[in-house]
């Protein structure tokens, strides 16, 4: 199978990428200016951002399978990108909340945070996904070094745990959609646990 490629083949890759994944954005955008937001824009934008977190998570963490899988080791290089726009549309969804929802009233966002299980897990899960996001360059790889930053960025599977049942407390009763994400997850999950049993104990 392929296991490389070239470099300009790789590069029109990595902007095509790069300009999908700002479709999401594009979509609210164009939505706003043409009055598409549905009755309540505040929930829409929220719920919108908030699956599309969940996405590129998911996507994030299927890129290790998919490059074992497929032996398109190039793959490993756009993981940083998936992961960086996670935390990018994870904060529009927090700023949403705190402006739109919450108008910056500090005092109701504790309490949500405080009396809402959906939102202190989802607000825990953001928290956690900064440091992740801050520590995703070169130089703060080397900075902590190798094992310490693997260490680290294993916290997203704890994050992607965190937003699928943040996902699933909010819908409360057509739970159809956070099941599709949680069985996707499982599986993620589950493949790595069988790669670690397997290296540990042998095939």
């Amino acid at each position: 199978m392929l296991q490389t490629l070239p470099p300009q083949q790789f590069d029109r890759l990595k902007t095509a990428l790069f300009i999908l994944c700002l479709f999401p954005l594009a979509r609210l955008g164009y939505l706003a200016a043409t009055g598409g937001l549905t009755a309540n824009p505040i929930e829409f934008i929220t719920r919108s951002t908030g699956t599309w977190t969940l996405v590129f998570l998911l996507a994030t963490l299927s890129v290790t399978p998919l490059r074992r899988w497929s032996g398109w080791n190039w793959l490993i290089k756009f993981r940083r990108m998936l992961g960086l726009y996670a935390f990018f549309y994870a904060l529009l969804h927090f700023i949403t909340y705190i402006w739109l929802d919450q108008f910056f009233d500090l005092t109701e966002i504790a309490k949500d945070i405080l009396k809402r299980p959906f939102i202190t897990v989802g607000f825990t899960s953001f928290v956690l996904l900064i440091p992740l996001a801050a520590t995703s360059t070169n130089v703060m790889v080397k900075r902590l070094g190798g094992k310490q930053w693997q260490q680290l960025h294993r916290f997203v599977y704890l994050i992607s745990i965190g937003g699928v049942v943040h996902y699933w407390w909010l819908v409360k009763k057509d739970v159809t959609d956070p099941l599709i994400y949680a069985l996707v997850l499982a599986l993620l999950l589950g493949v790595r646990l069988v790669w670690w049993r397997v290296k540990k104990h042998g095939p």
